[in-house]
């Protein structure tokens, strides 16, 4: 998808308006979060924290690794 968008003024700064059809892909609305990281190729849109996702990851490999312990711990 090769999408033009135009820089407005909103208030004090500056913002773009997001087609519906892009919104409906990155399956957000009004009042959602969105996060802008920078790669090697430029910037990403995305609707999920890239923080967050590797914080599970992490907290998924210690959950595998130290099963037995967690095990007796939620008797």
């Amino acid at each position: 998808m090769n999408t033009p968008l135009k820089v407005t003024k909103i208030g004090n700064s500056a913002g773009v308006i997001l087609p519906k059809e892009v919104l409906a892909k990155l399956r957000v609305g009004l009042g959602d979060q969105l996060y802008l990281t920078e790669g090697p190729d430029g910037v990403r849109l995305t609707a999920h924290d890239p923080d967050f996702a590797e914080d599970m990851e992490l907290a998924e490999e210690i959950m595998r690794e130290d099963r037995n312990i967690l095990r007796a711990l939620a008797k």
